[in-house]
């Protein structure tokens, strides 16, 4: 379990940072991070840290694709966490 609360916190900084580095680039029209990076390290576990750089950045929050698929990734990842926990529940 360590190492998956690990894995967890990494993705999500990473995710965090890509949100922050591409809104950065953005605003200096810069070569950008693909959206497809940016929705892949949300599924990959760093929906939480997605979420918190498009909110503390302010970036793709007119997207629909974000606004609507981030939450909906974080709502199937917390299912998933609840159903993996519960499955570990002896009777």
């Amino acid at each position: 379990m360590p190492y998956v609360l690990f894995y967890l916190i990494c993705v999500n900084i990473v995710s965090f940072v890509l949100f922050g580095l591409d809104k950065s680039r953005a605003v200096r029209r810069q070569w950008r991070i693909s959206e497809k990076t940016l929705l892949l390290t949300a599924l990959i576990g760093g929906s939480l840290g997605a979420e918190a750089g498009m909110l503390c950045f302010r970036h793709k929050t007119k997207h629909a694709r974000f606004r609507i698929g981030i939450p909906a990734v974080i709502i199937v990842q917390l299912l998933i966490g609840i159903g993996l926990s519960l499955s570990d529940i002896s009777f």
